[in-house]
């Protein structure tokens, strides 16, 4: 029986290696996140593919020939994710397989979109919250360095940069 352990976060690609567990036991505090593909470059950043596919159902006669590049890639991207993830949960969820696929990749979220626990069991996963306390001890015994930006763990409100004021 295979079991992942969730204690803070799981995102996009944290989110399929949970998916491919018999188990996930998250924090009650954790959370997991939409699998929807994001495509770019280093210089323009990334965007959802739902969202390129989205703005081709626009009119728009000037729109050049990389724009429905684009949209070739991300319609490619969004059926492979929804494929990869049927694959991961089907032999566990044959009911809700399908849906749950195209619930966490169609872009019906942000990518950065907190699933908690319970929307996470309203969705079918096999989650529970019985973290065991020794993944606490251990987590304690390995604290993370200081970042020099947020991370989702926690963000000091008001949020300054160290070395700027407000």
């Amino acid at each position: 029986r295979e079991t992942v352990i969730v204690p803070h976060y799981a995102m996009s690609g944290g989110t399929l290696l949970a998916l491919a567990a018999d188990e996930i036991l998250m924090d009650p505090d954790a959370v997991l996140g939409p699998v929807d593909p994001q495509l770019g470059n280093p210089l323009r950043g990334a965007w959802p593919a739902a969202s390129i596919l989205a703005a081709l159902e626009q009119p728009n006669p000037n729109r050049d020939d990389e724009t429905h590049i684009l949209g070739d890639i991300a319609r490619k991207a969004v059926v492979q994710v929804r494929e990869t993830v049927v694959e991961l949960v089907r032999d566990r969820m044959p009911g809700e397989a399908e849906t749950l696929a195209n619930t966490l990749s169609e872009g019906r979220w942000t990518h950065d979109y907190p699933i908690r626990l319970g929307q996470a069991r309203l969705l079918g996963l096999p989650v529970s919250d019985a973290v065991p306390e020794g993944v606490y001890e251990l987590m304690d015994r390995y604290p993370r360095r200081a970042q020099r930006r947020p991370s989702v763990e926690f963000i000091p409100t008001p949020y300054r940069e160290p070395g700027k004021d407000a």
